[in-house]
């Protein structure tokens, strides 16, 4: 009997299979071409046992099991097959479809009808084209699936565009009006000699929200203002007060004080500052002035991190007078938060554009395989539906807990007074 509990655990032990092999849609999206065609079609048995399963489970239910004698007149009866097709992995596959008659004439299945619909082949297209497969590829694609209908590369191309033109008016009619921002981020993003500058908004709970973006060949100002001024005629409301994180783009801080006047506090990106000064350093010099710089910014107060910032311009001083120039330029919107007394609660997610850099990264691996960019059309096509992919998977705001404190703090240093019987603001 003592050696009972011994079995038992081996007898656990043996079962244990391990844990299954998972891939994940970034792994795929890194696969080649043919690769991933050898994924598509060890699925494509699968899914046809499942469309005969379905059918077959359709037609016992109106017909009865096969040579089962008839209950009534009435019941349909089976009458051979037809050839149809249905849509599996953004393709048509045929198969035989079986038919059933009644004294009326032909009983049409209803699952087969979802079957051959398969949902929007536009959208299943869309999705391909847009995670890896080119319009020339999946021509080729198509061909390598066992029995599927291919379609050709001019086919695939009208309907990305279809389904990306779809994505567009989408995106650039949302309403904005349910929309309580406190943090808005700035940057332009290239596509060939143009820039697109993208907003992406920070509501109260954290939640990051892409909200446009504006094509400009150059961050100027009138641009970019107008482009802001759009935001609220679809609804945004900035009465509240914003803390705007741009890079040291002059364009990008004048069209936001342009647009929202006395609306705005603007924290300038600590680290382009850093790189900006330290550019005009020798490179020997470089890592220990980053250094230094990185370790001023990181102090926690106000004073402290003036302080430690003043005692580097004064040292740079009589080493290079363009780094001291450098560092001048915007110093007192780099200190924003530690101004409003955030920086320890907010800094590691506000005191840079990381957040929209990140967004930027992410829309290039959905367009950088666009070799040639033919229209404007086609480049706005492109990047709203690469945004409105990566929206729903961003992640809250590090520290999100702590934006009404900045929403009080902003509207303190703006003066914007509360509506009164509002609720209090808490940290």
């Amino acid at each position: 009997m003592a050696r009972l509990p011994h079995i038992v655990r081996e007898r656990k032990k043996s079962k244990i299979m391990g844990k299954p092999a998972t891939i994940s849609r970034q792994d795929i999206a890194a696969m080649q071409v043919d690769a991933r065609l050898d994924l598509i079609r060890a699925l494509i048995p699968i899914g046809l046992a499942y469309v005969a399963a379905e059918l077959e489970q359709e037609i016992v239910s109106l017909a009865g099991d096969r040579h089962s004698r008839k209950a009534d007149q009435g019941t349909p009866r089976r009458h051979g097959t037809n050839p149809g097709s249905v849509k599996l992995a953004g393709q048509s596959i045929p198969i035989r479809v079986p038919r059933l008659r009644n004294d009326d004439g032909e009983v049409p299945l209803s699952c087969y009808e979802d079957l051959h619909q398969g949902g929007d082949l536009n959208e299943q297209i869309f999705r391909q084209v847009l995670y890896g497969i080119s319009c020339r590829n999946y021509e080729q694609a198509a061909t390598r699936i066992p029995g599927a209908i291919g379609l050709s590369s001019s086919t695939v191309s009208r309907k990305f565009v279809a389904a990306s033109a779809k994505q567009l008016r989408e995106f650039q009619e949302r309403d904005l009006s349910d929309l309580d921002l406190v943090a808005v981020f700035l940057d332009g993003k290239s596509f060939a000699e143009d820039q697109m500058v993208i907003a992406v908004g920070v509501d109260l709970e954290g939640h990051k929200h892409v909200l446009g973006f504006v094509q400009t060949s150059t961050e100027n100002k009138r641009t970019i203002s107008q482009f802001l001024k759009s935001l609220t005629d679809r609804g945004l409301d900035v009465s509240d007060g914003l803390l705007a994180v741009i890079d040291g783009a002059k364009g990008l801080r004048a069209a936001l004080l342009a647009a929202f006047p006395g609306q705005v506090l603007i924290q300038r990106c600590q680290w382009h500052k850093r790189e900006n000064v330290v550019s005009h350093l020798a490179k020997a010099d470089q890592k220990y002035w980053r250094g230094r710089l990185q370790a001023a910014y990181q102090r926690p107060t106000y004073a402290e991190a003036k302080r430690a910032l003043q005692k580097i311009r004064q040292e740079l001083g009589d080493i290079n007078e363009s780094a001291v120039a450098s560092l001048d330029e915007g110093f007192e919107e780099t200190l924003t938060l530690h101004r409003l007394g955030l920086f320890g609660l907010l800094g590691r997610s506000l005191k840079t554009t990381n957040i929209i850099e990140s967004i930027n990264a992410q829309a290039e691996e959905r367009c950088g395989r666009v070799d040639y960019w033919k229209n404007s059309s086609q480049k706005h096509r492109w990047l709203a539906s690469a945004l409105l992919d990566i929206e729903p998977r961003l992640r809250r705001l590090c520290g999100h807990r702590h934006l009404p404190a900045l929403r009080a703090a902003t509207m303190k240093e703006l003066k914007i007074q509360q509506e009164e019987g509002s609720e209090g603001i808490a940290a």
